[in-house]
């Protein structure tokens, strides 16, 4: 779940202790002219849920209200990554002496939670990574020990910092606590900015919750922006059904997520392009009309790979949905099956029997003919 700055900052940053600039959401450029004449020079950025928002021409400055409602009247209703900005956040302007990076996030080859910090902040980090890697600055925590001030002054050892070392140590500690605390997959201030006055503060904030904490963050999940869905999106959440529409040309159909991933791998690896995710295990399967409408109603499917795997769950079940659902839909889009496990025999005798397809006995095989059907 991925939330827009202004919500960051207010149910996540500000709460925690986190110093950030006063700032005023705004829905209008009139808005944003009172903004202004409220708080005096400021900052007006676009709220959606994305970065590289400046490049997009979505931050401006104003020094007056005149040039707040002017400079906000060509941020609202531009579309940045495929979002309308509806409404900006309008902040405080600060006399910025040094700008930073701190972030923390999941470190995927350790499988460990990593705080970074970098001197060279404001810019993108990928350039940063690129240009000079030995700039941004490791730590991998381990979970059970944890990260708190003394591992952050050892990591900020050596770096120029002054007297706001024991200020960025502070915030540092205070990140890790927010992304243990809140079930964070990425909290990342960019720029984390030395004011002239000294103080550290907190500029622009991303935050991502993890999806399957939800329920345990159910009052921060509320404040997270709602994704952006296709209209096939939409209908498969509304059937209870996560499908993912993708611009490939080879439809997946597969029981569970890892099984449904690993098809999409296949199929990549052998030169082809997925259409979509969406698996049908536990009781999705006895939404297999749904799912193969969704899946199939994507314009750009060429062929279809069905893909089931039984262990608990039986083949034969999953199968009769599918066989039902195909009847009843009608599909000219060349299908090839791949079942294997639990009631397999009865579940291939099923697609046989009843749609005239013979399923293959490796998955691959299937995989191959459904991307060399979809060309």
């Amino acid at each position: 779940m991925n939330f827009e700055e202004y919500a960051a900052k207010r149910d996540v940053l500000g709460p925690a202790g986190v110093p950030i600039p006063k700032g005023i959401v705004c829905k209008s450029s009139q808005d944003v002219s009172d903004a202004i004449a409220k708080i005096g020079p400021g900052v007006i950025k676009a709220q959606v849920p994305s970065g590289k928002r400046g490049k997009a021409g979505g931050i401006k400055f104003a020094k007056t209200p005149e040039q707040g409602a002017a400079e906000s009247a060509k941020i609202f209703g531009m579309s940045i990554a495929g979002y309308e900005v509806k409404q900006v956040l309008v902040e405080q302007a600060c006399e910025i002496a040094r700008e930073f990076y701190a972030a923390v996030l999941i470190d995927v080859a350790s499988r460990s939670p990593v705080v970074l910090f970098s001197t060279e902040g404001g810019m993108d980090i990928e350039e940063v990574a690129e240009k000079n890697p030995k700039a941004i600055r490791r730590h991998v925590v381990g979970v059970k020990h944890g990260f708190g001030k003394p591992e952050a002054q050892a990591l900020l050892k050596g770096l120029d910092l002054g007297t706001s070392a024991d200020k960025v140590a502070d915030l540092l500690a205070q990140l890790y606590a927010i992304f243990d605390a809140k079930d964070a997959e990425l909290v990342e201030i960019n720029p984390l900015a030395l004011l002239k006055d000294g103080n550290v503060v907190a500029l622009d904030c991303k935050f991502v919750l993890d999806d399957s904490s939800a329920s345990r963050q159910s009052e921060l999940a509320a404040a997270a922006s709602p994704p952006k869905m296709t209209e096939l999106e939409s209908k498969g959440a509304d059937a209870g059904l996560k499908f993912i529409q993708l611009d490939g040309n080879v439809g997946v159909l597969a029981n569970g997520a890892g099984l449904t991933m690993t098809t999409m791998d296949v199929i990549d690896h052998f030169g082809g392009r997925p259409a979509n995710f969406l698996e049908i295990g536990g009781e999705a399967y006895t939404k297999s009309e749904i799912a193969l409408d969704l899946v199939l109603s994507n314009p750009g499917v060429k062929s279809l790979v069905i893909n089931f795997c039984g262990a608990f769950a039986r083949t034969d079940v999953m199968a009769d949905g599918v066989v039902k659902a195909w009847q009843k839909l009608k599909p000219k889009v060349p299908v090839f099956f791949s079942i294997h496990g639990t009631g397999s025999d009865e579940a291939v005798k099923l697609v046989r029997n009843e749609l005239g397809f013979e399923p293959y006995d490796l998955m691959e095989d299937a995989v191959k003919a459904a991307v060399e059907a979809a060309r």
